[in-house]
């Protein structure tokens, strides 16, 4: 990799959420550039026989895991992710943890000066206003990761024109042309077959329920100051358009490929710079491709205004959102509550919510744990 002055240099990353899916996809990006990264820390849940796999790969100098096994990282130093990311000897951090854990993580990174490649759409979703500040205060950046805002990004670049819309790009889901009186049956096996992306399960589920594409969408406002009313979702099921950008003349740019996340990770990695990479697939132009748009059928993805209403209200009503979110896909996963159940127990939470201003990381920490708390209640072993 090469610095500004031509001077080649090792790019020192820590990646929290390493035996995630993103995570895993960004240490194959690593694998493939050996001589361009170090990996200076590598944080991940509860996948230990992965992750010790990882650790020896890498040999990262910090660790941090839930549950560590007894001795099982002698010789490397066990750090919490809060200070991890904030070491003087790293460049950037890659964010591809679930949920809000990820929340202090990314303000402590922002707050040391550090690049961090978002994937974790949590963060942003629950104090989006609070990651600008501190992007703005302490001169850290925010890089997206998540294929749409990541492609809105490539698109922008270059550009310093006025924007008329961002339209965002949704496959629909599983359940795009399933009539709605059959939602209610829908099992969380058939939720978990996406029919263009391969991504963890809850990510998947809220594919299913749209409420990825609201993330996606208060992502968007947030990392690229866009007014609510120019940020559009259109339906394209073939996931081959992954984002686009009107400008006032009417001109249209759109960012294409493969449905593959190590595209949009290695861009955030190697930002400005477009390296070749055999692992990434390319759009195959000697096939015959149909690009289609619909519009957003409300009535089948609820989930969908629930989640633009509570970000638009602000405050801390989205981290009540994404904690509401995480417990009701977790319980549909369980079995505990039916799928078109998800949106009436995040309705629910939302309505019953006391919003505080989301001036402070605590008044964030504290709405996503009473949300957390309050959905369990709802979802513990009966159907609303």
């Amino acid at each position: 990799m090469l610095a500004g002055n031509g001077v080649s240099f090792v790019k020192r990353i820590v990646v929290l959420g390493s035996t995630g899916s993103i995570g895993r996809q960004t240490l194959d990006i690593v694998r493939a550039f050996p001589d361009e990264f170090e990996v200076v820390g590598l944080a991940a849940g509860n996948n230990i026989e992965l992750f010790l796999e990882q650790v020896k790969e890498f040999s990262p100098k910090h660790v941090c895991c839930i549950n560590p096994p007894s001795g099982a990282f002698s010789g490397v130093e066990y750090t919490k992710m809060e200070d991890m990311v904030a070491l003087d000897n790293v460049d950037q951090v890659m964010v591809a943890l679930m949920g809000s854990v990820g929340l202090a993580p990314t303000l402590n990174a922002l707050k040391a000066g550090k690049s961090v490649a978002l994937s974790n759409k949590e963060p942003i979703v629950m104090a989006g206003g609070l990651i600008k500040e501190y992007e703005s205060l302490y001169g850290g950046e925010v890089l997206p990761v998540d294929s749409e805002p990541s492609a809105i990004w490539q698109c922008l670049r270059g550009e310093d024109n006025e924007i008329l819309r961002l339209l965002i790009t949704a496959s629909g889901g599983p359940f795009r042309t399933t009539p709605i009186s059959e939602m209610d049956a829908v099992t969380p096996e058939r939720a978990l077959q996406h029919p263009t992306w391969k991504m963890g399960k809850k990510i998947t589920i809220d594919s299913a329920t749209l409420m990825n594409k609201a993330f996606e969408v208060i992502e968007t406002h947030w990392l690229f100051s866009v007014p609510w009313d120019r940020i559009e979702v259109v339906v394209h099921p073939q996931s081959t358009i992954h984002s686009m950008v009107e400008f006032a003349d009417g001109s249209v740019k759109a960012q294409m490929g493969p449905p593959d996340m190590r595209l949009p990770i290695q861009y955030a990695l190697f930002y400005p710079k477009r390296l070749p990479n055999a692992m990434i697939p390319r759009l195959d132009t000697k096939k015959s491709h149909a690009l289609t748009f619909d519009p957003l059928e409300p009535a089948r993805y609820p989930c969908f205004d629930i989640a633009l209403s509570a970000a638009q209200k602000g405050g801390t009503y989205p981290a009540v959102l994404s904690a509401a979110d995480e417990v009701a896909v977790q319980a549909f996963l369980d079995s505990k509550i039916g799928f078109t159940d998800i949106a009436k127990v995040i309705d629910r939470v939302l309505s019953e919510h006391d919003s505080m201003p989301g001036a402070t990381v605590d008044e964030f920490i504290e709405a996503d744990r009473w949300a957390t708390g309050r959905t369990a209640e709802l979802t513990n072993g009966h159907r609303t």
